[in-house]
């Protein structure tokens, strides 16, 4: 399973627009008649809180790690659960966008393992953990994971003052030990993500530390 063992209620999902220049933007609606004071949430969204997990320190957010489970959703979840396979992800992400929070945003989840961004290793200590269920090398992202995706990103990303430079995947901080995402489906995520937030204010990319 790719996450390290060492260490369609709610709305509309989200659609692909085709624009001209082949660029493919998710975007999301609310559903139709509603009046919210805020975004409409369009995927559902739930918790199973993992053991696995660190209280302390306190998680410092500086940017996001995607995966892929490997297994289905509700495997996945079932494996998260268990103290011994001590393995979690911040956020899993189902084929129809539906989002299970295994670990709060504040806590360090066990998904990265060895490995290193923007020059520090330890990313489960800096880096939340977001995994689709499936394995990306046998079939795609389906449009509402990645919809569901950006709808996770766009309850943070300003508060954070994330860009599209603090996202990763784990294949590149782990590339001697770890695949996921394909590289394919990785360009498609990063692309929505630069295109989503492209008029977003972002973070300055921090120089590399130890």
């Amino acid at each position: 399973m790719p996450g390290d063992f060492s260490a369609k209620r709610g709305g509309r999902p989200g659609r692909p627009f085709l624009r001209p220049e082949g660029i493919v933007t998710y975007y999301v609606t609310s559903p139709p008649g509603s009046c919210s004071m805020g975004p409409a949430m369009l995927f559902r969204e739930f918790q199973r809180i993992s053991p696995n997990r660190d209280l302390l320190p306190r998680h410092e957010g500086l940017g996001v790690l995607f995966h892929h489970s490997g297994l289905g959703f509700g495997e996945t979840l079932a494996r998260m659960l268990l103290p011994e396979s001590k393995v979690s992800y911040h956020c899993l992400i189902d084929e129809d966008g539906a989002r299970c929070t295994l670990v709060p945003d504040e806590h360090i989840a066990w998904h990265a393992g060895a490995s290193n961004f923007l020059g520090r290793s330890r990313c489960n200590d800096f880096l939340l953990g977001v995994a689709f269920a499936g394995d990306t090398y046998r079939e795609p992202l389906t449009d509402p994971q990645i919809a569901s995706a950006l709808e996770w990103l766009d309850g943070r990303w300003e508060s954070r003052q994330w860009s599209p430079e603090r996202m990763t995947d784990h294949r590149q901080v782990s590339p001697d030990r770890k695949k996921d995402l394909n590289p394919r489906e990785w360009e498609r995520l990063r692309e929505a993500i630069s295109v989503h937030f492209a008029s977003r204010p972002g973070a300055e990319v921090p120089s590399p530390k130890s």
